[in-house]
């Protein structure tokens, strides 16, 4: 195989960054060069910033191409490739592509129905035949306040890339959803309930809690030890939460609810994750604590883009603004998130490291930090 050799850059390295150049051999980085000049045969960058792929651990993105409006029904493999395709063009090369699993049956249209298996075995299929451009596994939300969480994960295996089991509670009234209120306009919204039937919705979804949860919480721990995956939180809100959370063996917390959380998981030795639209929006929209002031305290590690995939570049070099630290910034978003689940391969420029590597030029004047991704090469080899 012809090098790829990417010079006249400024590389991101963990800990520095520096002008060079960057050699891609064989799905590998071969070498790395300090200085502008320019090899023979190389591709000048002109001074673009050029960094690992970026790592998503917790998007929603390709329900959206799923369902691009309420009760439309998208052709499933049309859809898994433009969500891919979407991704790869705002840097993401590794993504793990988050499926709930646990269902909820109502009487309204508040409820859910069982879908992930069926559409892993859809991602699955077409990395197999090769028509994806970046690395997908599977990260499988476990919705504890649900009927049929056992059932749908049994379904799953070790042979599955499952990489990643979150444990969701959306019980009302606690974590992301302790403000009912947020949850009313949500639900109200969404699924068009009168008030009498959002008071049937809550009482009947805290019942189900009271009823199966501690069951299917350790359910879900166990699967994930059975499946080879890595366990993360999800909206920790109390001291006593992140305990749990840490007993279970969680490796990381998304999206930690309040800084006394986000504090306790930094004891606890556990990651914590954000949103990049938190970040940029300057807040959440559940009300909860904002990233901006767990990046300000030294506790934020891990950022996803959540429901906005091109929003993870745009808050790793917001980061770097803010701490004054573009290797730092741009961590968030590669080596971090691939330590937490186990990914030792990728996520760094190093000599021997899969070739997974984006370009990127700087926009400035745009109010945020905007980056524009001019190359994209998962395993040496471009794909956009």
């Amino acid at each position: 195989m012809t090098d790829t050799i990417l010079a006249n850059a400024l590389l991101v390295l963990p800990d520095e960054s520096f002008h060079g150049h960057l050699v891609l051999r064989e799905g590998r980085i071969a070498a790395i060069g300090r200085g502008r000049d320019i090899p023979h045969g190389a591709l000048d960058c002109d001074g673009d910033l050029v960094m690992p792929g970026l790592i998503e651990l917790h998007t929603d993105n390709l329900e959206r191409h799923i369902e691009p409006r309420p009760r439309v029904d998208w052709p499933h493999q049309a859809a898994i490739i433009a969500h891919d395709a979407e991704l790869c063009s705002v840097g993401i090369t590794t993504v793990f592509d988050a499926l709930r699993v646990g269902s909820v049956i109502t009487s309204n249209n508040a409820g859910y129905g069982e879908y992930a298996r069926a559409l892993a075995d859809e991602i699955l299929d077409l990395r197999a035949r090769a028509a994806l451009r970046i690395s997908h596994f599977l990260h499988l939300r476990a919705e504890i306040c649900s009927q049929t969480l056992i059932e749908e994960m049994a379904k799953f295996g070790p042979l599955d890339r499952v990489g990643i089991v979150s444990l969701m509670d959306h019980t009302p009234g606690q974590r992301q959803f302790r403000d009912v209120s947020k949850l009313r306009d949500y639900v109200i919204g969404k699924a068009g309930l009168s008030e009498a039937e959002f008071a049937e919705h809550v009482a009947e979804q805290q019942a189900l809690r009271d009823r199966v949860g501690e069951a299917h919480e350790a359910a879900a721990v166990a699967e994930a030890r059975r499946y080879g995956a890595v366990l993360a939180s999800h909206d920790d809100t109390t001291e006593d939460q992140v305990a749990v959370s840490a007993r279970h063996g969680c490796h990381f917390a998304e999206f930690p609810t309040t800084i006394e959380a986000a504090r306790a998981c930094h004891a606890h030795g556990i990651k914590v994750m954000m949103g990049a639209p938190n970040l940029i929006r300057g807040g959440s929209h559940s009300g909860n604590i904002a990233a901006s002031v767990l990046a300000e305290a030294d506790l934020l590690d891990i950022v996803s883009s959540d429901y906005v995939p091109s929003a993870l570049l745009s808050a790793a070099l917001m980061l770097g603004d803010l701490w004054g630290d573009l290797a730092r910034g741009i961590g968030t978003v590669t080596h971090a998130p691939a330590d937490a689940v186990d990914l030792h391969d990728r996520g760094r420029l190093a000599v021997g490291a899969r070739a997974d590597v984006i370009r990127v030029t700087r926009i400035a004047g745009s109010g945020i930090n905007t980056g524009a991704v001019r190359g994209v090469w998962v395993q040496g080899r471009r794909v956009g």
